[in-house]
């Protein structure tokens, strides 16, 4: 990312990272099994022939209480006849036209799928059995202004097991903290076009992962369902809270619309046509062979997406239900965003579940808030990787310039060296090669192309004459300036001439005719 800013610097204000959304997940874990509900039962006393009274009961008490806090507020409860509205620009709409700028602004109803439970009658056993299923429910979506994290929504299930879900954005509560220390800033809509202090303001951002989550979260839970002490009060019972998505932005803030306008086209024809399904998941962290081939054992798709809005253009890359994707915000803020939905292909360093005092070990990150932190780690550093290859492809040099200068020949420590030739097969294989997404940051080795180059081979006579081959092509790149050796090691970086000309050549290769007529024009 560094390289990209200072690619840059000229048009950069500076950057701000942290959470742009978050929604979290509230479960009453001991509800969600068919024994820990049978437990509840037992604790009420309730018959299973009485069951459907008695949920009936109590999610009527719910609702009485949830809605009276907003009822009390003088604020509308409104049901949606469809769930697909749109709720949020619903609500701030409300929230406009009513000046709203503290405590609530209105409850959504929607009838909604939901996971509860049913009596199921056992022919064979001729008995009554509790089973889960999927039933409709009416959902209640509040939304509030809250006293920290500003305009925010919450959405309670009014049925057994009760599910919550909490949604909140990054941005939105770093403009209350901004505000309440005096913080000078510029917003539009949901990022900052300006800061008055960049440092001061990433340390508030900073802050957010430190909050006590589950006390604040419970605090909410507590304003959807006033009752749930009284509910429970035979049977304690409190949510577990689950991070169920989480989008982590890399703002970085550019002087004007135009200065970004110059380059974003370049970023985005970049993206599209030069990064493979093996950069994609290089980004989000993932292992690829050394033969640049994604694994077998990968299951999920790998998609990259394009698409116009009306405030621009957006490039995504999905790699399962997690994604990358870069678009400008308000025409003068480059975003790039890492969005997880699925954790399970990550990991933290911590010990085992439920063994605080165990070894430490790599182990699969947990939707739970306890590794939020290695969330953060994860996605900034899939948002890094993506602005490193993107640094060097803005480039006003005329690509003519760039190619005459490497189909000259040239000379290292006084040997003549032969010309480069972009256009043909072998050498824009070593140009593809030693541009690859995962070289960026630690860079190659001999070993590191011939596998690429010659693939693989057993017999140690052919690689020692491959190992020579790369060794008098690492020569050609050197002399031409395209390369360089990091000292005492036997690694090699691309240098920034060779990441910016490597860059055009490439991507002028791979397009068209149509599509270069288009970009000449």
């Amino acid at each position: 990312m560094e390289s990209f800013i200072q690619r840059f610097e000229a048009h950069v204000i500076g950057c701000l990272k942290g959470f742009d959304r978050l929604v979290f997940r509230g479960t009453l874990r001991r509800l969600c099994y068919p024994k820990g509900m049978m437990a509840y039962l037992f604790a009420m006393k309730v018959l299973l022939k009485d069951f459907g009274d008695h949920v009936q009961k109590a999610s009527d008490q719910l609702k009485r209480a949830s809605l009276l806090v907003v009822e009390a507020a003088g604020r509308p409860t409104i049901y949606l006849p469809s769930s697909q509205t749109k709720k949020e620009p619903m609500a701030r709409r409300i929230a406009a036209e009513d000046k709203i700028t503290q405590g609530p602004i209105c409850t959504l109803r929607s009838l909604e799928p939901c996971w509860s439970y049913e009596i199921y009658k056992n022919r064979e056993t001729k008995k009554l059995e509790l089973q889960p299923r999927m039933r409709k429910c009416l959902h209640l979506y509040h939304y509030f202004i809250h006293p920290v994290f500003g305009f925010m929504s919450a959405r309670i299930q009014p049925w057994f097991p009760f599910s919550i879900q909490i949604c909140m954005n990054g941005r939105e509560w770093l403009a209350r903290q901004m505000d309440t220390i005096k913080l000078g800033y510029q917003r539009r809509e949901n990022c900052f076009v300006w800061l008055e202090d960049i440092i001061q303001a990433q340390k508030l951002m900073d802050a957010q992962l430190t909050v006590a989550w589950p006390e604040l979260l419970q605090q909410i839970a507590r304003r959807l369902n006033p009752t749930h002490e009284q509910m429970f009060a035979n049977f304690p019972v409190d949510y577990y809270w689950s991070v169920y998505q989480s989008e982590w932005a890399t703002d970085i803030m550019f002087k004007n619309p135009a200065a970004l306008a110059a380059i974003y086209p370049a970023l985005i024809h970049h993206g599209i046509t030069t990064f493979s399904c093996a950069d994609v998941m290089r980004f989000l962290g993932h292992k690829v062979s050394p033969s640049g081939n994604v694994d077998s054992r990968f299951r999920g798709e790998i998609i990259s997406d394009l698409k116009r809005r009306p405030e621009g253009v957006r490039l995504k890359h999905y790699v399962g239900q997690n994604s990358l994707k870069l678009y400008d915000k308000q025409g003068s803020v480059l975003r790039p965003e890492c969005t997880i939905n699925d954790p399970k292909s990550f990991k933290v360093y911590r010990t085992r579940e439920g063994d605080p005092d165990g070894e430490k070990d790599w182990r699969t990150l947990r939707k739970g808030i306890a590794d939020l932190h290695r969330r953060a780690e994860i996605s900034q550093a899939a948002n890094e990787r993506y602005l490193e290859a993107m640094a060097q492809v803005a480039d006003k040099k005329p690509l003519k310039e760039m190619a005459e200068e490497l189909c000259k020949p040239a000379s290292l420590a006084g040997r003549r060296v032969r010309a480069l030739n972009p256009l043909s097969a072998d050498d824009a294989k070593l140009l593809q090669s030693i541009n690859r997404g995962e070289f960026c940051l630690g860079g190659f080795r001999n070993r590191d192309l011939r596998t690429l180059i010659f693939g693989g081979t057993t017999s140690k006579e052919e690689q020692n004459r491959q190992s020579s081959a790369i060794t008098r092509k690492l020569r050609l790149l050197r002399a031409h300036g395209l390369i360089k050796k990091v000292t005492k090691t036997h690694r090699y970086m691309v240098t920034t001439k060779g990441r910016q000309a490597i860059t055009a050549l490439v991507t002028a290769r791979e397009t068209n005719t149509a599509e270069l007529m288009k970009i000449a024009a």
